[in-house]
């Protein structure tokens, strides 16, 4: 039998050992391309090939005519390059050249002395004949939410209104469903305020029922953040006189700095006087502080605090990159995804680790804290309080930092387990016991901005009568000196020496109390505007080490 081929453009294949037939054979979309291009226009399929090719060969071409800018001094993590090689050098040197008994080299002048108002002068009647009530939901940790309940009873100072305690909203990174008892002892703070603002419990059930009795469904009054005292005597007493009670949440940072003096001594009263830490976390602090002096008798008794903000949501709310590569960032982007949700993946959103690294945004590693330390003079036998969360990979990244300061300790370690148990689980109770610690070392280390830093130094220049010993870090000068690998162990103790310097410098500076910003705030610097305060309580001898220290 003859085979017979097709003449359709599916030729076929006969198969002739053990088959019969003859099967199509299958043509590629390339075959039709290629076929069609030949029949139609064989030359401009050409000229698009010759383009294309152009294309491609332009790019590495114009890169090596016009190379990407290198990247900026500081831009590039390799801090644990630079310790590897210096470590020799750090190891050998031992000799300390700082003596924790005389560290303050400046003492704080304050030119402004102003006459203490009469106290009488600033009561007010704590039983009106028609109540009014100040209800406020603070936001945040624990600093942030010290701040608005500071703000609160100023602004029930200035409204004539009765404070609610205030309610502390949950926040999804922190986690801490703590309320006011649980942080602070509730009793005192509401005996201390008494002669000045009354403060309350709960709101009365006439009131409640109005409501339903839920908090929640009184309707919040939106303030915008810094507002002036004139802003609420014109915009929010009206609402207050109408309804009898207000609500204002969120209430973080809704108070102007500057206010009339009157009013700014019953923030300074409330910060520094009536807001004392719970019984449960002052006991145990005093604890975690006696057996870190006790671990500190080779220098005294006194030993360097440092605030490590290298806790693994820290590191990723930061958006920057150290050495981990990949894996580093996946793990990063989970935890952002988890603790903001789609925060840091709208479109919108510019990821630039390298520019946070070189205007000092990024926190600083364990490894970089230390190598300062040891190049500002501080000698291996320095004891070490770490103030942190759970720091980002512990095992590994908190070694160097260890090997530069055997004698490094935490609550972890000064406290047992048994001890923490009842803390666990709780950030913000957690922290102050790393507050007060920090608050009666006798140098406090900030290594990252923030609310925690913040109120220490303020509360520690208000105990010191207007200065203590405190060390900033200029980070955009220290990214750019620990990314040089090829630096000398002596030319970085010399930059760690003028910055240390600097340091000093910027903390005896009194910046003009009259502007509206953070820095004069008397949460940060609480003297000239709380000074009748400290006098008022620093009029006796100490009894205590805790006494005057309002935790």
């Amino acid at each position: 039998m003859a085979l017979t081929y097709t003449t359709e453009p599916t030729t076929t294949i006969c198969r002739r050992r053990l088959h019969l037939y003859c099967k199509p054979r299958r043509r590629g979309a390339f075959y039709f391309f290629f076929t069609g291009i030949s029949h139609k226009n064989y030359l401009l399929f050409l000229t698009i090939l010759y383009i294309m090719g152009l294309i491609t060969c332009a790019g590495p071409l114009l890169t090596i005519l016009h190379p990407p800018p290198p990247p900026l001094p500081g831009s590039i993590y390799r801090s644990h390059e630079l310790f590897t090689k210096l470590w020799p050098e750090i190891q050998s040197e031992n000799a300390s050249t700082v003596e924790l008994d005389n560290l303050w080299r400046y003492r704080r002048k304050l030119k402004e002395q102003r006459p203490c108002l009469n106290v009488t002068a600033r009561q007010q009647a704590v039983a009106p004949v028609l109540q009014r009530y100040l209800v406020v939901e603070a936001n945040g940790g624990l600093n942030q939410q010290r701040s608005s309940i500071c703000n609160a009873v100023a602004v029930a100072g200035l409204l004539n209104a009765t404070l609610v305690i205030p309610r502390f909203d949950l926040h999804n990174v922190w986690k801490d469903p703590s309320e006011f008892a649980d942080i602070y002892d509730e009793d005192h703070f509401i005996s201390s305020l008494k002669d000045f603002v009354m403060v309350v419990h709960d709101l009365p059930n006439e009131l409640m029922e109005g409501y339903n009795f839920s908090i929640s469904n009184i309707p919040s009054i939106r303030v915008h953040a810094w507002a002036s005292a004139r802003y609420y005597l014109d915009e929010v007493y009206p609402v207050l006189q109408e309804t009898r009670v207000i609500r204002i949440s969120p209430f973080a940072n809704r108070l102007a700095t500057s206010i009339p003096p009157h009013i700014q001594f019953l923030r300074c009263l409330a910060n520094y006087k009536s807001l004392r830490f719970s019984s449960t976390i002052t006991n145990l602090a005093k604890e975690i502080v006696n057996r870190m002096t006790g671990k500190s008798l080779s220098s005294g008794g006194k030993y360097v605090s440092v605030h490590l903000r290298f806790e693994e949501d820290m590191v990723a709310f930061s958006c920057c990159e150290y050495d981990g590569g990949e894996s580093e960032k996946s793990e990063m982007d989970a935890i952002r995804e988890k603790g903001w949700g789609k925060k840091f993946t709208r479109k919108d959103r510019i990821f630039a680790p390298g520019d946070n690294r070189v205007n000092g945004r990024c926190p600083m590693t364990p490894v970089e804290v230390g190598m300062m330390l040891r190049g500002m003079g501080f000698s291996n036998d320095t004891p070490i309080y770490l103030a942190s969360g759970k720091i980002y990979k512990e095992e590994t990244t908190l070694e160097p930092l260890r090997k530069m300061f055997p004698l490094l300790q935490t609550k972890d370690s000064l406290a047992t387990a048994d001890e923490l148990a009842v803390l666990q689980g709780f950030s913000s109770r957690l922290a102050a016991l790393d507050y007060m610690v920090c608050l009666l070392s006798e140098v406090f280390v900030t290594t990252q901005g923030g609310n925690f830093p913040h109120f220490l130094m303020g509360h520690r220049r208000f105990l010191y009568n207007g200065h203590a010993k405190t060390i900033m870090p200029d980070k955009t000068k220290l990214v750019v000196l620990m990314q040089n690998t090829s630096l000398s162990w002596d030319i970085f103790k010399d930059e760690m020496e003028l910055m240390v310097a600097e340091s000093d410098r910027k903390s005896i500076m009194v910046p003009r109390v009259k502007k509206s910003t953070r820095k004069g705030s008397i949460y940060l610097n609480p003297l000239p505007e709380c000074r009748c305060l400290w006098e008022s309580q620093n009029s006796k001898p100490p009894s205590d080490l805790f006494y005057n220290v309002t935790l």
